[in-house]
């Protein structure tokens, strides 16, 4: 148990986490950021999401793709070394065991599930955008194809980093005034209404379509919650939306 740690604290864990080990960079100093250090590493994670806009008009197939994603995921993590030292970054990441493969599958699983319910309710209720990745991946060929897949999975790695430090940081904030369950609750409900309003490019500024994304990025958080490894939320979302791309390169290629 870590040192800042009090027995009685353990209370205030949900019973799927790890009490041995817990979420890095939101408790006080000197464990966690001051509130001037979460600004800067907030104010670099938003401004990482505007630079991958900005680059994929630039860079958007061939090797030049992986530029936007790479820059996506290295500014907030530099900004995090920048706050706390060099090794900081590192907390987000945890070694990948049986384990951690398992709960990868088990989300994925899980969060197709709801990506196909709440899919379906949006068809028949509404009339979605199309996400152009798909429509990218579906009319690309040969090695292009296989680059998007590659690259595609730099930019989940981002996005998963974009949601997680944010969660954290509104947890940092929220965890000074109220119980640390109901901080931890808030700030995932946040992160993921977040993780939707920042979708709302991708579809067109269709509201709706970014509200039904809450539901699943909620459910791509609570792997991360229960192992504190990046890893494994971003295993489930890799495996979920290569499923989806993969689907449509296979629809492309039957057309062609």
């Amino acid at each position: 148990m870590p040192a800042h740690m009090q027995p009685n604290d353990t209370a205030s864990f949900f019973f799927f986490e790890r009490t041995e080990c817990d979420l890095p960079y939101y408790r006080p100093p000197p464990e966690g950021f001051t509130l001037t250090g979460w600004l800067i590493v907030l104010l670099a994670t938003a401004l990482s999401f505007v630079v991958l806009g900005l680059a994929q008009q630039q860079f958007h197939s061939g090797f030049a793709g992986f530029i936007p994603p790479l820059l996506f995921v290295i500014i907030p993590l530099v900004a995090v070394a920048a706050v706390a030292g060099a090794k900081a970054p590192f907390a987000l990441f945890r070694s990948v065991g049986l384990r951690e493969v398992g709960l990868m599958v088990l989300f994925f699983v899980l969060n197709y599930i709801v990506t196909i319910v709440v899919g379906s309710i949006l068809v028949s209720a509404f009339h979605p955008a199309s996400n152009p990745a798909g429509d990218m991946v579906a009319t690309a060929s040969g090695l292009d194809r296989i680059l998007f897949f590659c690259w595609s999975a730099v930019q989940l790695l981002g996005e998963e980093i974009f949601t997680i430090l944010i969660f954290l940081g509104v947890m940092a904030g929220l965890n000074r005034v109220m119980p640390r369950k109901l901080a931890l609750c808030l700030a995932v409900l946040v992160a993921a209404i977040i993780f939707g309003l920042v979708h709302l490019p991708t579809y067109q500024g269709n509201l709706i379509q970014g509200v039904t994304l809450v539901p699943i990025r909620i459910v791509l958080l609570i792997p991360y919650i229960i192992t504190r490894n990046i890893w494994t939320s971003t295993g489930a979302h890799v495996l979920n939306d290569w499923t989806t791309f993969g689907m449509a390169a296979f629809a492309g290629m039957q057309a062609g």
